[in-house]
């Protein structure tokens, strides 16, 4: 079934349940208001009759006999009967349209002598004794009719309620199906709209109406997942056009030299300048392999190993290895009071992984700095691990902060210096993995710097 039409059948069921429920209370309150209207009326025929018997003589029957039969229309089927102070019958009166003789069981006669006054049933139809007592007079008046008129009157409530019912629920479910249709047609469109969207049409964008309901809010969010996707097609296109374009630029350099060695005999100085030559881009090669490799790994979360990593430590090793792999770089590595308890010192992550993000971005300080130093100052809290790595080289553009995390970019300054453009890159997405930020700041004033965040491994804890 459609949703369509579940919504219509929902609809229908809800709107036909509050008026059963509605029509259920209408008619219940109208029995117990004809019923107790019924009841009214026989009480005061009671009262009345009894009057009467009490202030009539021995010819009151007469009297009472020729009023019950006068008075057709007031009471419907009606008997009448009155019991003497031994309960003895001394007056009985049955209409001769069907009314038959009123006696009165043990239960109903008792009642009324303790009660004063009952009402109950007697074979279909609706009575009342009333114990009549003075100090002339002791009797009893009972008084059984059938409330023709207000039976009537229930049959046609309950013929128009049902009628009412019946057609609510018919109206109900077309006006469900309309509301449907409404409801639905935004979904329709916004279905029809992504279905025109392919990876090589992703500048397709829903419409977004200005209603500010939840379906507007549905076709933003596609809209902005569009955007991250169309976003990373082309970082994804750029990096390998960049890639290829990378790896290309030493095998060249290789076949070239290879082919040229081998036009000619050369002397054993010139093969070996050549074959140093072809190593060297094959260095090139394997470093630029090696970097991708990384950066492929970082983007996959279910291929690392995670376990608990202290930070401290990782910083003084890529610290140690980059002073040691090169002579003229030094790192300052300050840091803030340890803590007492090591949990604030320790993330949740990849040993290697982490490594090689901080050792990028601490030896990108010493490959741009003038005097070839970073500064590096870390600070521990409950929540978070601060790193912030500080060189004082020449001042990163605001245009090229934008770009400076991806694939291949490098600054106009940074063209002379070894390097394909990848470490940035390769940091932002192990940190990213880890759960961790990074951002970068650069003035003339404090220098160029990269503050990394990481949560350690029981964030809040006191």
């Amino acid at each position: 079934m459609s949703i369509k039409y579940q919504i219509a059948f929902l609809f229908s069921l809800l709107v036909m349940l509050i008026l059963a429920l509605v029509s259920s209370a209408v008619y219940f309150f109208s029995f117990k208001d004809r019923q107790d209207t019924f009841n009214s009326r026989l009480t005061k025929r009671a009262l009345y009759t009894a009057r009467i018997y009490a202030d009539s003589s021995a010819s009151g029957f007469a009297l009472l006999r020729k009023l019950d039969a006068t008075a057709t229309s007031a009471l419907y089927e009606k008997s009448i009967s009155i019991l003497g102070r031994k309960d003895e019958y001394t007056y009985m009166y049955a209409d001769s349209a069907g009314g038959e003789s009123l006696v009165l069981d043990a239960y109903a006669l008792n009642k009324a002598k303790t009660d004063g006054q009952v009402f109950f049933d007697y074979k279909g139809k609706k009575a009342v004794a009333l114990n009549h007592v003075d100090s002339n007079t002791h009797f009893i008046v009972a008084i059984a009719a059938v409330d023709k008129d207000g039976q009537e009157s229930l049959t046609e409530l309950r013929r128009i309620l049902l009628i009412a019912l019946l057609l609510a629920v018919i109206l109900s479910f077309v006006a469900g199906i309309i509301f449907a249709k409404r409801i639905i047609s935004p979904i329709k469109r916004i279905t029809g709209e992504v279905n025109l969207i392919t990876s090589k049409n992703l500048s397709q964008r829903i419409k977004i109406d200005n209603n500010k309901d939840e379906l507007s809010q549905l076709a933003e969010t596609f809209n902005n997942l569009l955007n991250r996707l169309q976003d990373s097609f082309a970082i994804q296109r750029r990096f390998i056009s960049n890639a290829s374009h990378e790896l290309s630029t030493p095998l060249t350099s290789v076949s070239s030299q290879l082919e040229v060695a081998m036009q000619k005999t050369r002397t054993e100085d010139e093969y070996k300048e050549v074959i140093a030559s072809v190593y060297d881009d094959i260095l090139e090669l394997q470093l630029l392999t090696q970097t991708l490799l990384e950066i492929a790994k970082a983007g996959s979360h279910g291929s690392i190993e995670l376990a608990e990593v202290r930070l401290d430590e990782v910083l003084f090793k890529v610290v140690t290895d980059i002073q040691k792999q090169n002579k003229e770089y030094r790192v300052m590595l300050n840091f803030e009071v340890f803590p007492e308890d090591e949990n604030r010192l320790t993330v949740f992550g990849n040993n290697n992984l982490l490594y090689s993000a901080l050792k990028n971005i601490i030896e990108n300080g010493c490959k741009y700095s003038n005097s070839h130093r970073s500064e590096v100052f870390a600070a521990f809290n409950e929540n978070n691990i601060t790193v912030k790595v500080t060189d004082h080289g020449e001042v990163i553009p605001e245009a090229d902060l934008q770009n400076i995390f991806q694939p291949f970019f490098r600054t106009d300054q940074a063209q002379q210096k070894p390097g394909f453009g990848l470490g940035l890159t390769l940091a932002r997405s192990i940190l990213s993995l880890h759960k961790g930020t990074i951002q970068v700041s650069s003035n003339y004033e404090s220098g160029t710097v990269f503050t990394v965040q990481l949560p350690n491994i029981y964030p809040d804890i006191k």
